[in-house]
């Protein structure tokens, strides 16, 4: 029988300082998030250095309650994984110094983990029965993707978005309609109680590549929408407008991800990123795969946002591969999917 393999999983990319105790890459032992939402909100958005602040204030209590929390101590750990990007620069900095730092005082293997491929690895934690080949469509403020998982940690980019990300679209129409920060869950309320074919906005595609995406000309729709009726003095209605502009939203990100799936042959899809928590597009997507016979799978709303359980599941996986990352790891801001 083979021995538990216990990782120590620290994120840091962006607003969340979290910390978590993953065995085999599928049990979950903890996984404490401080979130920043509320510090941010003031600002009406992310504060990079704030947020560097803030992690370094927060990541030795979160690790700590982290190990309590799984009942284990720093020998009782196999390594420590650690999103080493993409992310902001100052924020990914706090978590691998940290990493670095208990793998040497504890003589532990580091494992630096891709921040998107750690969402992807977040559907391992609940789906025992999943496992490569699937599609998966990644979706948060900074990234839009459609991913072909061939492997553990071996992934093919057979779509992307070629201007805003879904989750930065969603922010953008958020402020303008006067919802605030974070948008992205503001508007999945408020799109509730609107009428989502009262406005007819556009779904882009992109000539000779039928996977991709793009929202920036949505976006600019939602705007010169909300422009034209404050010049006509019309009532602007900000639930239809939400409700509209989310469906454009949903309709893309579904179709391309179902035309996809039957142009490889993908039996399994699934969903990960922040805007995966959307409930509008979970049950598209479930809805689509229904009617199109495919298994699909997505995490629970907790795990589709920022947290450190997703990089000790990535981590496990490379892990087990042999991968090894030295005490010059750094920090990666624009690291690609697929790059080590």
């Amino acid at each position: 029988m083979e021995k538990d393999v216990l990782i120590l999983a620290i994120e840091s990319s962006c607003d969340e300082t979290a910390a978590a105790v993953v065995k085999n890459g599928r049990t979950v032992l903890s996984n404490i998030i401080s979130s920043q939402i509320a510090l941010h909100t003031l600002y009406g958005g992310v504060v990079p250095e704030i947020a560097s602040r803030r992690h370094i204030e927060k990541i030795n209590q979160v690790i700590e309650e982290a190990l309590r929390e799984a009942q284990v101590r720093l020998g009782d750990l196999d390594a420590v994984g650690v999103t080493y990007g993409p992310g902001l620069v100052g924020a990914l900095l706090v978590g691998v110094a940290e990493a670095k730092a208990i793998a040497y005082a504890a003589g532990l293997p580091l494992v630096g983990v891709h921040h998107i491929e750690g969402h992807v690895s977040a559907n391992y934690i609940e789906n025992s029965e999943l496992k490569p080949p699937f599609l998966c469509l990644i979706v948060s403020g900074g990234h839009t993707h459609l991913v072909k998982v061939k492997d553990y940690g071996v992934y093919e980019i057979v779509g992307r978005t070629h201007d805003d990300a879904a989750g930065e679209a969603y922010d953008k129409v958020a402020r303008a309609i006067g919802l605030g920060y974070p948008g992205g869950p503001k508007i999945d309320r408020l799109a509730g109680e609107g009428n989502p074919a009262a406005i007819p906005f556009p779904r882009a595609r992109i000539e000779g590549s039928p996977f991709d995406f793009s929202f920036s000309g949505l976006k600019s729709a939602v705007l010169n929408y909300l422009n034209s009726c404050e010049m006509r003095g019309e009532e602007i209605n900000r639930a239809d407008v939400a409700a509209s502009f989310q469906q454009a939203v949903v309709d893309v990100l579904t179709g391309r991800t179902m035309a996809a799936a039957q142009e490889f042959g993908m039996k399994r899809v699934a969903i990960a990123g922040g805007v995966a928590s959307n409930s509008a597009l979970r049950s598209a997507m479930a809805r689509a795969c229904a009617e199109g016979g495919l298994e699909f799978y997505h995490p629970s709303p907790v795990l589709c946002t920022d947290n450190a359980a997703m990089i000790g599941a990535a981590a496990y996986y490379e892990y087990r591969k042999g991968v090894r990352s030295g005490l010059d790891l750094n920090a990666v801001p624009n690291l690609k999917i697929g790059e080590r």
